[in-house]
Parts: structure tokens; sequence; C-alpha cells
């Protein structure tokens, strides 16, 4: 019998590792203190909540609920993404996916081409990378400050060297609690971006699975409200409820929507029903408006500890970082001449582990970040682990 030859298509020859996965594996070990993961604590799950609704969901209309169902989606669910939205937003502009996750896969399959161009933020969300790169694109980063993306250079990158086939496709922007930085676009910058990208025809691919989870005030409005059909917006219900239900949405405007439900129905037919459907006996009655509070606590309180163990233990050692106002990140600079990769072994033989924030640019990544995550850490567990990572950085400094 021969040996079987595989033949690998260019486009998965392209497909990488998550290098976040990939450095997760060095911190797998008992006793580690990780502010590496992006996971949303557990504490949040509403766990009595999901466990009386699938069982009056299977009692009541158990068949259907273990049925094929439209790719849409549970028509009642997008009504309710609809009406909680601050825009105008048909139901029928509303996409149910497997999570937004997949939304960035149905985005990248209907919007790129081999070889076309498109915009990210300095840096950018690493799974956003991960969608893209299949569809062999060419990433340009736009230039960002704290306040996020740059409208100038948004312009300037945007129309490449003048000609139709170098315009960028779209940019890719995460306005709330950026993952990884933790920063949030003010009022101004949004009107800026949403103004500058109307005015030169640039599409908006709008991410925002953080946008719930503020500490104080909610952020301004969404670019998507700004210009509604420049916009494909993607939203969630892994940070607000669970992330294993791998639940997700897209609103998009009507001319495209075909082309994502197209997309969807040949990724995988529809969503899972009784997900759906556990989901939308959850929330029927005002159930986020009490839940979701109860989450931005819990992340305020463990974020100022962060912060304050940051303030005590780094003072002196020449590193720099951000307050966020809301999500589940902060972003760290180290002193020139370290590196944050090299850094990590090091770290969890202190028994605290981090995520080194290169891998988060599209190319040229800064080898001095790291990203830290406050929420599934305790009080505790955070005063400890900055005082092993300030340990560690010692170490490296001499």
């Amino acid at each position: 019998m021969s040996t079987p030859s595989w033949t690998l298509s260019t486009r998965a020859q392209k497909m990488n590792p998550s290098a976040i996965r990939e450095i997760l594996k060095v911190t797998e070990k008992p006793g580690i203190i990780s502010f590496a993961g992006g996971l949303p604590s557990p504490k949040t799950f509403p766990i009595e909540a999901f466990a009386a609704a699938s069982a009056k969901v299977l009692r009541e209309d158990g068949a259907a609920a273990l049925q094929y169902a439209s790719s849409e989606g549970l028509p009642v669910l997008r009504q309710f993404i609809a009406d909680h939205l601050p825009w105008n937003v048909d139901p029928d502009q509303v996409l149910i996916t497997t999570g937004s996750q997949q939304g960035l896969d149905l985005v990248a399959k209907i919007l790129i081409d081999t070889g076309s161009r498109i915009l990210v933020e300095t840096p950018t969300y690493l799974g956003a990378l991960q969608a893209f790169t299949p569809m062999e694109p060419r990433v340009a980063n736009v230039a960002c400050d704290e306040q996020g993306p740059d409208p100038e250079d948004l312009a300037r990158q945007a129309l490449g060297d003048g000609s139709a086939a170098d315009r960028a496709r779209f940019v890719y922007l995460l306005p709330n609690f950026q993952n990884p930085t933790g920063r949030t676009m003010t009022e101004e910058r949004r009107a800026a971006l949403a103004a500058k990208a109307a005015e030169i025809g640039l599409p908006i691919v709008e991410d925002n699975p953080y946008g719930d989870l503020w500490f104080d005030a909610p952020p301004a409005l969404p670019l998507a409200a700004r210009n509604p059909e420049n916009t494909i917006y993607l939203g969630s219900f892994s940070k607000v409820l669970a992330p294993g239900l791998r639940l997700g949405y897209i609103v998009a405007p009507k001319a495209i929507y075909p082309k994502l439900l197209q997309a969807k129905q040949a990724a995988d037919l529809h969503t899972p029903t009784f997900n759906q459907r556990m989901v939308a006996e959850v929330i029927k009655d005002g159930f986020l408006d009490t839940h979701v509070p109860k989450i931005r606590a819990l992340y305020k309180a463990q974020c100022e500890a962060m912060l304050a163990a940051l303030d005590r233990e780094f003072a002196g050692l020449g590193v720099q970082w951000n307050r966020p106002v809301g999500g589940m990140f902060l972003w760290l600079r180290l002193p020139e001449g370290l590196d944050s990769v090299k850094l990590l072994p090091l770290a969890v033989e202190n028994n605290v582990a981090f995520v080194p924030g290169a891998p988060f640019y599209a190319d040229h990544g800064d080898p001095r970040t790291m990203r830290l995550s406050f929420v599934t850490a305790s009080v505790e567990q955070i005063n400890i682990g900055v005082a092993a990572l300030a340990k560690t950085l010692r170490q490296a400094l001499g």
C-alpha cells in the first residue's frame, strides 16, 4: 500500500498556530499565578440560570431546540440584539455567529483577496490576525497613541500608492478596552475616525467584545452608530454570560449581509440551536441588567488591585503601564534592552506568567511589551504575582 501524499493548499500553508496558545504551554505547571489568559472569570458564569433555562427549553420545546435551524439565527435573539444597540438596527441585519471569532473569519472570507490590503491598529487582537492571514492579505499597521488610531495615518494607509488596486479593503478596530492594550478610544477620536473613514470611503470592521465591561462610565458611541452603512459590527455574549456557549453576532449593512450569510451557511449551517434558545431564555426578562454590573464590580476591584500592586512593586524599575477604565487587560512596556519573550521562562520559574506583546503586532512587534489580565486571579494572587514579576525584572536587570 502506498503512503498517502497530502498536498496542502497555499492557504493552509499560511496558517499558523496561535503564538499565545503556544506560549501558554510554558505556563502549564502547578502553582503558577497566571495573568496570561484572556479568559473571563468563571465566577461570573450564571450556572444556576443556565441550569434552569436548559431544563425549561428541553421541557417546553426540546425537539425544536435539538433540530437544525435557520442560518440567520433565532429571531427572538436577533430582535433582542437589535433592540439593545444604540442606533437603529433592523433585526434582519443581525447574523448570529458561533462566537465573534467566526464573525472575523466570515468577514475575511468575503472581503479579502490574495494581496489585498487591510489595516489594523498597532498592536491589535491576535485572533483577528489569525482569521485574516489565511486569506493572504497585506496587513498594514495604523499608527496609534493612547487615544487610538491616528486619523491622518489611517487616511494615508488606506489610500496606499493611490491606485484603486492598492486601496485598503477595510480597517479593523476595537474601540473599547482593546485586546491587548486595554485602551479605549475617546469621543473625539471616534468622531474623527468615523468622519475620515466616511470621507475616503474606507469600510470599518468594528469589534466590540468588551464594551459592556466598563467600570465607572460607559464608553462613547460605537463607530457603527456614526456611520452604519460603512461599518460591520461584531459583538459577543462570551464576556457577559459564558464563552463556552460560543455565541456571537454580526450587524452588517444590508448590502453586504447576504454574502456573510452565504459564508456562514458554508461554514457550519447555523450556530447551535440549543445554545441560542438557552441564552434567549436567560436574558429575556432583563437578566443582563442585574448580572453585568456584578461583573463590572468584580473586574474593577481586580484591576484596581493590580494597579496598586504595580505602583507598589514596580517603583523605580523603569516600567510603563496604562490604567484601563474597563475590560480585562492592561499593557506594560519594559525598560530598554529587555525582551518579554525571553523574560517569560524566568517569570515561570518565579511562579507567575504573562503574555509577551510582540505577537499582537502585524509586523515589527515591540519586544518590550507585555499583556496582563487581571480578571481570573484573586486579589491575593494579584499581589503575590505582581511581586513575583517585580522580582523577575530585578533579576533580568541584574
